[in-house]
């Protein structure tokens, strides 16, 4: 036989107390005391009480649907963002719609152009490499759905962005290298129209100049993300008339590729050419020699975003802001034995 759905109606008949008193202390609104609260989530768990989502998304105009709207999903950063932004939308009612873009901008746009907008009450867009401006996600903003940016954010749109601090998580990788005696240092970046990857490329120089060293053009080498990029690019660096010894990448799997490279090539990672990444990717800690990096706040990124975007929800007139959050030096041993 099935059972009764427990609804409202039933709390508020155990506690003795109004339909409407109960549905204000689930939504946990202002004008019901702690103590009232209290009890009607007790008695809420002791009946099983679960909220029929459809019931309210049609009386209060939302669906309690975020979208999120990625490059990858089996990429360690992305996957642990995923887990941030799940925990706070959880928390506060919304379930979650995954877009993948596989990095590609042209499906970028078809899952733009074919989103259903009125079954989103809001979106969480990392942007594809290819991304070259805003225009449709303006067009979404002007239709009223709430966006904000994270990691990969696009520069001409006033917008929500959370970021982790690229330019001086690029600065400290590159100080560290600089401090343990490495004096020619390359930096194979992403792609140069991505915001992050100006601000590293800036970052990087920053330290060079403070501490006087040479900086060279066909040092830096802007490309993709993956580790046959950072492979590629150490293949160009090690043909140039001027070999650098140290390595600075733009991610961990790039920078991964780097320390294959060099060990197919015989040359000692760590001691004859320094590699440091950015992300602290489980792989950072398999590869031999396991990789120096800067570890980004990925998870809080994730929470950071799902709030943001949970506010502009709530309140349409809420204002952009943008939120940078800091990274940190994970050093390990592809970093720490170069000697003159």
């Amino acid at each position: 036989m099935k059972k009764n759905h427990i609804g409202i109606k039933d709390i508020a008949k155990a506690l003795a107390i109004s339909v409407s008193t109960v549905s204000r202390a689930l939504r946990d609104t202002y004008d019901v005391s702690p103590e009232t609260k209290k009890r009607v989530l007790e008695v809420a768990k002791e009946l099983n009480y679960k909220p029929n989502l459809n019931a309210s998304a049609l009386a209060s105009g939302n669906t309690r649907n975020i979208g999120i709207m990625i490059p990858f999903v089996t990429n360690y950063y992305f996957s642990t963002v995923i887990s941030g932004i799940q925990e706070i939308a959880y928390r506060n009612g919304y379930n979650i719609v995954l877009f993948i873009t596989n990095d590609d901008s042209k499906r970028e746009n078809e899952i733009i152009r074919s989103l259903p907008i009125t079954g989103l009450d809001g979106l969480l867009v990392s942007v594809s490499s290819g991304c070259r401006n805003s225009e449709q996600f303006q067009k979404l903003m002007d239709d009223g759905i709430p966006i904000v940016f994270f990691d990969r954010v696009p520069q001409d749109i006033k917008a929500s962005k959370v970021l982790q601090d690229d330019f001086h998580g690029a600065f400290y990788a590159t100080e560290h290298l600089i401090k343990n005696g490495y004096t020619r240092i390359a930096h194979i970046a992403g792609p140069k129209h991505l915001s992050f990857t100006q601000d590293r490329v800036k970052g990087y120089l920053e330290a060079l100049k403070k501490y006087h060293l040479p900086m060279r053009e066909e040092w830096i080498i802007y490309s993709g993300f993956s580790q046959e990029n950072g492979s590629q690019d150490m293949l160009y660096l090690l043909e140039i008339e001027e070999t650098p010894n140290a390595v600075f990448g733009v991610n961990d799997r790039k920078a991964v590729g780097v320390i294959l490279t060099l060990k197919e090539r015989n040359i000692q990672v760590g001691i004859e050419i320094g590699v440091v990444g950015f992300t602290n990717d489980p792989i950072s800690t398999i590869v031999e020699p396991s990789l120096t990096t800067i570890e980004e706040p990925a998870l809080e990124i994730g929470r950071n975003s799902c709030s943001l975007l949970i506010k502009h929800i709530s309140n349409k007139y809420f204002e952009p802001r943008d939120i940078v959050l800091p990274g940190k030096l994970i050093v390990r041993k592809s970093s720490l034995y170069h000697r003159e």
